[in-house]
């Protein structure tokens, strides 16, 4: 009964709050009717290999950029397209310090999740990165999908073995060439025949994507799906 009571008084003084703009909720994790109306959340039609959103004319078809540069993953899987509100949340968890947005996030990426992976693995932060920031976004992610499916997660399956310079203002070739050969896996026998959801916050050019599942698959994954938060999609679907 104490407890009880503690927890009354507890959701008074600190209700739930919205996790894009702070407005009191119902429940935690939920967001408010403004910022649900404002995320853009990613459904089909998009395209057959890389699931990039296509106008509701063309189908499941392939992309462009799929077509003149097939991927070697399984598909992204985002739960919302990049914007403000996504920037939002994205830039609280990973620089803010505000782990518990991990949990919503984590929500809303859980419900992308294609049938058949058997295992989460998050993008690793380099050893000086993870130092500096106290925790790895990506793996937030990755631990909270676990919790709601059951699904095992591996933090420690992929490394980042030397650091790379920040990829924002850098163009697509750069960005490749920055995060070549930036990552192993340590023991392969931890991934090998096993379908992979590579877990991130957001997907922009795919380059960091790219060379993890590079490695992922020469060190014997079945399959690698990316699924993350928010991607950067364009207006015209290719």
């Amino acid at each position: 009964m104490i407890s009880a009571g503690i927890a009354t008084v507890v959701a008074a003084l600190l209700p739930p709050r919205c996790p894009g703009c702070g407005t009191p909720v119902a429940a935690d994790h939920l967001f408010c009717g403004g910022c649900w109306g404002e995320l853009r959340w990613l459904t089909p039609p998009w395209c057959a290999t890389c699931n990039r959103p296509l106008p509701e004319e063309r189908g499941a078809e392939v992309c462009k950029r799929c077509r003149i540069d097939p991927p070697r993953h399984a598909g992204i899987r985002a739960a919302v397209a990049y914007g403000a509100i996504a920037r939002r949340l994205a830039l609280k968890l990973k620089y803010g310090g505000r782990g518990g947005i991990a949990a919503p996030v984590a929500g809303r990426v859980a419900a992308v999740v294609p049938p058949g992976v058997d295992l989460f693995v998050p993008v690793p932060l380099h050893r000086w990165r993870l130092w500096q920031r106290g925790y790895n976004q990506a793996a937030l992610i990755a631990a909270a999908i676990h919790r709601r499916t059951a699904i095992p997660h591996d933090p420690f399956a992929l490394r980042r073995r030397r650091a790379t310079v920040p990829l924002r203002s850098l163009g697509r070739s750069q960005r490749r060439a920055a995060v070549a050969g930036a990552f192993a896996v340590p023991d392969p026998t931890r991934i090998a025949g096993r379908s992979i959801a590579l877990v991130d916050d957001v997907y922009t050019s795919g380059a960091t994507a790219a060379a993890c599942t590079q490695v992922l698959l020469a060190a014997g994954a079945s399959a690698v799906t990316i699924v993350c938060w928010a991607r950067v999609v364009g207006s015209g679907g290719d």
